[in-house]
C-alpha cells in the first residue's frame, strides 16, 4: 500500500524515537520533526484512523504491524542511502537530507541493488 511521504516520515520518526527512548508521545514527534503539536496531532490521528499507530490511555504511541513495516522500510532506505552518499563524499548533513527525499521514491529493485553495492563496497573497504 502506498501512503503519503509525510505519513512515512512520521512513522519513521516514531520508530526512531521508540528505539531511542522506549516510548513516544505526539509531543516527542513534534520536537523531533520541528512541526507544531496541532499538526502532529492531526497526522497521528490520521495514522491511527488508517491502522498504522495505536494510542493508549496515557497518550503513548505504538506502531501497528503495518505501521512498523513501513517505518522500518523507510528507515532502512534512509540509513543505506545516507551511508552511500557519505561514502561518495557528500557531506553528512546534505547526504541525510538527500536520502530523506530519495527514500520515498526509489523503487524496491533499485534500492536492493544500491544496498548490495554498499554491502560489497563496505566489505572491500574493511580489507
Amino acid at each position: 500500500m502506498k501512503i503519503q511521504e509525510s505519513a512515512e516520515n512520521y512513522l519513521e520518526a516514531i520508530l526512531v524515537l521508540m528505539q531511542k527512548n522506549g516510548q513516544v508521545r505526539s509531543i516527542d514527534v513534534a520536537h523531533y520533526t520541528g512541526f507544531s503539536k496541532p499538526s502532529i496531532s492531526r497526522a497521528v490521528g490520521l495514522l491511527r484512523d488508517n491502522g498504522y499507530v495505536s494510542i493508549d490511555q496515557s497518550g503513548l504511541l505504538e506502531l501497528t504491524e503495518s505501521g512498523r513495516k513501513i517505518a522500518e522500510t523507510i528507515y532502512e532506505r534512509h540509513t543505506v542511502l545516507t551511508d552511500l552518499l557519505t561514502r561518495l563524499g557528500v557531506p553528512p548533513e546534505i547526504a541525510a537530507e538527500d536520502a530523506c527525499r530519495v527514500e520515498h521514491v526509489i523503487s524496491p529493485i533499485t534500492f536492493d541493488k544500491l544496498k548490495e553495492h554498499v554491502q560489497k563496497f563496505g566489505a572491500h573497504a574493511d580489507k
